[in-house]
C-alpha cells in the first residue's frame, strides 16, 4: 500500500510540474516575445534583464509552482479544505498565461499592466490559501512573487516610457 501511495505521489508531482511548464511554454509561443520587432524597438529601461534571462527563470519558476502545488495536492488535508487553495492557483496560472499574450502579441502594455497588477494580488492570494495547508508550498512561492513584482515594474515602466 506505501509503495502505491509513494508511487501515485510521484505521478502527481509530474503531472503538476509538467502543467505548470507547459502552460508556460505555450503562453510563450502564443505571445512569441522572441524576435518580437515590435518589443526590441521600445525604449527600455537601463536595468532591462537580458533577454537571455527570462527563459531559465520561468522555467524554475514554473517548476516550484508546481512541486507547490504538489504538496498542495498530495496533502492529507481533506480536499473540500483545499478547494480555495485550488481555485487561487488555477486563477492565478491563467492570468500568468495571459500576460504574455496580451503584452507582447496584442501589443498592449497599459493592459497587460492591469493584468499583471491582477496576477500578483492572485499569487498572494495563492499563498495565503497555501500557507494554511502547507508552509513549505507557500514558502516555494516566494521567488514566483518577489519576479512577477519585478516584472510588474518593468512592465509599468516600459509602459510609461513608451506612452
Amino acid at each position: 500500500m506505501r509503495k502505491q501511495r509513494n508511487t501515485s505521489s510521484i505521478w502527481k508531482l509530474i503531472i503538476a510540474i509538467l502543467a505548470c511548464e507547459v502552460i508556460g511554454f505555450t503562453s510563450g509561443l502564443i505571445g512569441s516575445a522572441a524576435m518580437n520587432t515590435w518589443f526590441d524597438n521600445l525604449q527600455k529601461p537601463s536595468w532591462n534583464p537580458p533577454s537571455f534571462l527570462f527563459a531559465p527563470v520561468w522555467t524554475t519558476l514554473y517548476a516550484l509552482m508546481g512541486i507547490a502545488f504538489w504538496l498542495i495536492w498530495k496533502n492529507e488535508t481533506p480536499e473540500a479544505n483545499k478547494r480555495s487553495a485550488y481555485l487561487a492557483f488555477a486563477i492565478q496560472l491563467f492570468l500568468n498565461f495571459c500576460w504574455s499574450i496580451i503584452f507582447f502579441k496584442f501589443q498592449a502594455p497599459f493592459f497587460a499592466l492591469i493584468e499583471i497588477l491582477l496576477l500578483l494580488a492572485m499569487i498572494l492570494l495563492t499563498v495565503y490559501h497555501f500557507a494554511k495547508i502547507s508552509k513549505t508550498a507557500a514558502y516555494l512561492l516566494i521567488p514566483y512573487v518577489l519576479w512577477v513584482s519585478f516584472a510588474s515594474f518593468l512592465n509599468y515602466t516600459l509602459w510609461s516610457l513608451n506612452y
